[in-house]
């Protein structure tokens, strides 16, 4: 174990540490760091918000939060030898909170889910909750309970939300294109189509000043998964995981973080996971030309970790792809995921959950999201599965009615923004 490549001091903004990381993707930023095949070694992550997400009882920072500035990732590493066409191994042998602190930063003994505005990024289902609102999430060991969400305890499937390889110039104009024209579709949407490169708030490692203007108008943002991994939010990458990233660049400059305690299949509110910052234990290894032996041209392979949470009874709901105003869509499985969460969130309202509450749980709660029939025309069916072991009381139908929980303080809402 080489030791700690990326550490982070937990009373220091993420810009003004030892070593700087990157928010933006870009082949021009520098690696931080040079690692060999083989080679293991830790590093801190800072939660995506940097501290602007604070452990109260108001969700007004949820509203206000600062979307220009995420994700703080760590790194870029290069791996020496590793050329484009090469497939990256990288192999998860820990990840956790923040060891043994107490304090101010999610992730010293807490965490947080947020229900983003409609007016700043919006949600899965932004029509349904347009407002913000926030659950904060004790840990105590493996579980995490919410004075925001009673009832409920369960183990955290602590996973990184990014892991990444830096782009080539070439892919790296092709996002820039084609998510530029998606925008022109309707530019003034809320929320938008899709992020546009934003120099304001960009962290760019070490690019020389006189490069930063040039790198800061071309850098892609890092709120969508793209060919090289990104935001995938898949909640089983977790310790044990291996996963192949492909290779663009000289030294693949590959970044991680966006750390999560635990998440809900699709991650569903935007701020879906209890995010928090952490550390993870990584090791490398790289397979010459593995996109061209594997197939692989524009994604990323994974062998899931096996440290998941063991449930052995769940409560399951389905949807299909017809709106709520009654509309017959074709085989939208976007659509009869969004109809399973609305039931689901229905059905725990009747035990005395607000509707946010129930749809904070679901994004934070290790759910299982499937698409469980993508052929009988015209509908799809898409279903989400609640382990009944995350409630203390018993959620399962019966004929003595639906037990009934005190909500306590309930979820915070922040005020109300003006909508465009």
């Amino acid at each position: 174990m080489l030791g700690n490549l990326f550490p982070l001091d937990s009373s220091k903004p993420f810009t003004d540490q030892e070593k700087i990381g990157h928010n933006r993707y870009h082949p021009e930023i520098p690696p931080v760091a040079t690692v060999k095949p083989g080679d293991s070694f830790r590093v801190d992550s800072r939660e995506w918000f940097d501290g602007d997400i604070k452990n109260d009882d108001s969700a007004d920072d949820i509203l206000n939060a600062p979307m220009k500035k995420v994700h703080g990732l760590s790194g870029p590493f290069r791996i020496e030898g590793a050329q484009p066409g090469d497939l990256l191994i990288v192999d998860i042998l820990d990840v956790g909170p923040i060891p043994q602190e107490q304090g101010p930063l999610a992730g010293q003994g807490w965490g947080y889910t947020g229900i983003f505005a409609k007016s700043n990024g919006g949600s899965f289902l932004v029509e349904q909750f347009p407002d913000a609102y926030k659950a904060v999430w004790d840990f105590h060991g493996p579980w995490a309970t919410s004075r925001h969400i009673p009832g409920v305890k369960f183990e955290g499937l602590i996973h990184p939300g990014i892991m990444a390889t830096a782009p080539s110039a070439e892919l790296l104009a092709k996002w820039n294109a084609r998510e530029a024209a998606l925008i022109a579709t309707d530019p003034d949407r809320v929320p938008p189509l899709a992020l546009p490169p934003e120099p304001e708030e960009s962290v760019l490692g070490s690019v020389p000043q006189a490069d930063r203007e040039r790198i800061g108008a071309e850098a892609a943002r890092t709120a969508p998964p793209r060919e090289n991994g990104g935001n995938q939010d898949i909640k089983n990458l977790t310790k044990g995981t291996r996963a192949f990233y492909p290779v663009f660049v000289e030294g693949a400059n590959f970044s991680i973080g966006d750390l999560h305690f635990s998440q809900g299949d699709g991650e569903i509110t935007f701020c879906g996971g209890i995010e928090m910052g952490g550390y993870m234990e990584l090791h490398v290894d790289v397979i010459k030309n593995g996109m061209e032996l594997y197939g692989v041209s524009e994604n990323a392979i994974f062998m899931p970790g096996r440290q998941d949470p063991q449930f052995s009874e769940w409560i399951a709901f389905s949807g299909t792809s017809v709106t709520l105003d009654g509309e017959q869509r074709y085989l939208d499985s976007h659509l009869s995921y969004q109809r399973a969460i609305l039931h689901a969130i229905d059905y725990l309202a009747t035990f005395g959950y607000s509707p946010e509450q129930a749809y904070l749980l679901l994004g934070a709660a290790p759910v299982e999201g499937r698409l469980s029939s993508v052929v009988d025309i015209p509908n799809s069916c898409s279903t989400v599965y609640i382990p009944t072991a995350i409630f203390d009381f018993d959620i399962r139908p019966s004929a003595d009615g639906p037990h009934q929980i005190d909500p306590g303080i309930g979820a915070p809402k922040a005020a109300d923004p003006v909508y465009g």
